[in-house]
């Protein structure tokens, strides 16, 4: 099977509401009061990012929510872009491993990130617009070497890879669960499934799933269909 090259990329983009301000406060009005707790806690976490998270992180992009985090490591290094919503118990890490090589998570505009996300980085991670992880997803972009057994520094505070990278596609969708291992490419409209183990890059318009995970279907441009690929375990043909 094969995957026309050169075939016009589709525009990834969301639609937007366009309502007044007077709309928006009768909406919130005529809501329960469950949907009224919750506004108001978004209202906080959004004043709390354009008033404290912006002075601390590399950048903090107008409309972003990060809900009550469970760990933020040198936030400097951490670039989030416009209309972020990052739910409660994420944990961020830029670690830096060597002042030389210095770590960098940049999150684009309109990413979404679940509850207990946890993305460590000592190289390059970067998540394209419109991506999105499920719950209890990891993106570990960092590794612990275990090989030495004569090295007194214990394993878990071993770190290499300040050159590796991860990168989630724009308008992709990481599973619930899922783990993506260094050096890493999530290419566009991807979908991994849940708990998935990643190890390595996937092309545009696939879906994967499994541990190690692998390609289930692509999308043909000339069929302009998705097609199975024949990797899918033997119980689900």
């Amino acid at each position: 099977m094969a995957v026309k090259q050169g075939a016009p990329e589709p525009v990834i983009s969301q639609p937007q509401r366009t309502d007044t301000f007077l709309a928006k406060c009768i909406r919130a009005l005529r809501e329960p009061f469950p949907g009224k707790v919750n506004r108001l806690i978004h209202l906080y976490f959004l004043l709390k990012g354009r008033f404290y998270y912006r002075y601390i992180f590399g950048s903090f992009g107008q409309g972003s929510v990060l809900y009550t985090p469970m760990l933020l490591h040198n936030p400097r290094h951490i670039h989030i872009g416009r209309k972020v919503l990052i739910r409660k118990g994420a944990r961020l890490e830029a670690i830096i491993a060597d002042p030389a090589h210095l770590p960098e998570l940049r999150i684009e505009d309109h990413v979404r990130i679940e509850q207990d996300a946890h993305i460590i980085t000592v190289g390059k991670t970067t998540l394209r617009e419109y991506s999105g992880l499920a719950p209890r997803c990891s993106l570990l972009c960092s590794a612990h070497p275990f090989l030495d057994i004569h090295d007194p520094v214990r394993i878990a505070d071993r770190l290499v890879g300040v050159n590796s990278v991860i990168e989630i596609g724009a308008g992709s969708m990481i599973g619930v669960g899922s783990v993506i291992l260094m050096n890493v490419r999530i290419g566009k409209h991807v979908v991994v499934g849940s708990n998935a183990v990643v190890r390595k890059s996937v092309p545009d318009y696939s879906i994967v799933e499994g541990n190690p995970a692998a390609i289930i279907m692509q999308y043909d441009h000339d069929k302009e269909r998705w097609v199975r690929t024949g990797n899918e375990p033997a119980a689900r043909r």
